[in-house]
């Protein structure tokens, strides 16, 4: 994964805004770990679920399941309906 380089992107005029993922992660954390709900996450769960989003959307889960359990394959069609559920 390549880290951003906000200075160099500020340098050459281009925009610098995390706003929206941080608006995304807030809103998401906020109805699980809203006080009625009858299901709430502890931080570490909270913390695991990130770490899933953010490879979801990085296209490197599979490769982490690959990792975990060697010969494990993920099919096309399974693949397409996990970025459908991961969107």
């Amino acid at each position: 994964m390549m880290i951003p380089n906000y200075g160099e992107m500020c340098r050459y005029g281009e925009l610098v805004s995390t706003a929206f993922v941080e608006s995304t992660i807030n809103e998401v954390i906020a109805r699980r770990m809203a006080k009625k709900q009858q299901m709430q996450w502890s931080r570490k769960g909270a913390h695991y679920l990130l770490q899933t989003r953010t490879a979801v959307l990085n296209n490197e889960l599979q490769d982490k399941f690959a990792s975990w359990y060697p010969g494990c394959t993920i099919d096309a069609q399974s693949r397409g309906r996990l970025s459908a559920m991961a969107a």
